[in-house]
């Protein structure tokens, strides 16, 4: 039984899925819809678009979750000269409640 299906043109694939979502890497690879991608893209010569369209996908990735890195660091740099601005004023008045 083929769980994957090319159409006639070639023009679209459709894959057979299960409804359980395998919990772990190790299972995930094993995972029927997984090894048949993988026999898929090896028969039909696909390896190296294959490789391209999942470099391009980890790349994109990489790339979000670095952006998402440099904003985190932004937004605790502005809390903690936040915090160092409310405590100096706090310290201020501290100080000039005391002159008084």
């Amino acid at each position: 039984m083929a769980k994957v299906k090319l159409s006639k043109d070639g023009s679209s694939i459709n894959f057979v899925q299960t409804e359980s979502i395998p919990t772990s890497l190790k299972k995930f690879r094993r995972s029927p819809e997984i090894e048949d991608f993988y026999r898929f893209v090896y028969e039909n010569l696909l390896q190296r678009e294959a490789f391209e369209i999942v470099n391009k996908i980890y790349l994109t990735r990489k790339k979000a979750e670095a952006e998402a890195k440099k904003i985190a660091r932004a937004e605790k740099r502005a809390l903690k000269a936040s915090e160092k601005k409310a405590n100096e004023k706090k310290s201020k008045a501290k100080t000039k409640a005391k002159k008084k």
